[in-house]
């Protein structure tokens, strides 16, 4: 291991906002966090969202720093990326900012029902032909399901049509609600009105109807809402490098219940989609050799 990286894993044992959890306080029990992120963590009531796999943490803080109001929790296995921002959120101050050195595999045993409001997914390996170890398959929506609030929402931003695709067809095959969907997001000027599908539509309908209005198709009964300007402005590293190759970026957001379920539902089972994989493995081609060369 390079001096580079011993002198980071140093330097983010000493972050305040850097929580990484020995494999005895996750494996097969809770963290003392579970449940307790906004009490011991935040010191506050804000709500709390997630960036999964969130490499040098550019993302997270950005979003923290654009919205002090809600608190961010990056989380991925790789410490000499998460370097970056963890020591970005301690030198500028951004106390609502957190770490989370882990593998996914055991976010159930950090966060409780209902203690999250939204997930973003940016740039995630597509992987392709692997379905159990996508952050966006059945496998993961159960333990989303877990801890995600009542009508919390999904984010998903990704140069891989793969995932995007596959994501559309998870969310009907389980008639999870669709509230935006776009194969090419930086088509749609900041100052153009985004088309999402009116909640009142059935919610099986709802991901084609989303992407047909998103990429310029014609639905009935949609409304429009402004998209976030974060959503252009804000960017990963691999995004600029993807939008400098000419690539388009999807983003889809969806949610796994409706503001109106009391409760959230840990153990849900969600079905895996009948979808064309041999196609849209061959149209990915350009993000699976740069995810695993990286």
């Amino acid at each position: 291991m390079g001096k580079g990286k011993l002198r980071k894993f140093a330097e983010n044992a000493t972050f305040h906002c850097m929580v990484q959890p020995a494999l005895d306080q996750v494996l097969h029990c809770d963290h003392p966090l579970k449940g307790r992120w906004g009490a011991d963590f935040f010191h506050n009531d804000h709500p709390i969202v997630l960036e999964l796999g969130c490499g040098k943490g550019d993302y997270t803080v950005a979003l923290a720093w654009r919205h002090p109001e809600i608190n961010y929790i990056g989380i991925d296995i790789k410490g000499a990326r998460m370097w970056k921002g963890a020591k970005f959120a301690e030198q500028n101050g951004l106390g609502n900012v957190a770490f989370l050195r882990t593998r996914i595999e055991f976010i159930s045993s950090l966060f409780a029902a209902g203690e999250v409001s939204a997930i973003w997914l940016t740039f995630s390996d597509p992987q392709i032909g692997r379905e159990n170890k996508r952050l966006m398959s059945p496998r993961f929506l159960s333990r989303y399901a877990g801890f995600l609030s009542p009508g919390g929402t999904i984010h998903l931003k990704t140069d891989s049509r793969y995932l995007y695709e596959y994501t559309l067809a998870l969310c009907e095959a389980n008639q999870l609600p669709v509230r935006f969907a776009t194969h090419d997001l930086y088509a749609l000027k900041p100052s153009r009105p985004a088309v999402v599908p009116d909640a009142s539509r059935p919610a099986v309908s709802q991901a084609s109807a989303a992407a047909s209005a998103a990429d310029g198709g014609s639905c009935a009964s949609l409304c429009e809402m402004p998209l976030d300007p974060a959503l252009f402005e804000v960017q990963t590293f691999y995004e600029k490098h993807f939008l400098a190759q000419g690539y388009p970026i999807c983003y889809l957001e969806f949610s796994l219940s409706s503001q109106e379920d009391e409760n959230s539902f840990p153990e849900q089972m969600f079905r895996s989609p009948d979808w064309d994989e041999e196609r849209w493995a061959d149209e990915d081609h350009h993000a699976f050799v740069i995810q695993i060369h990286d």
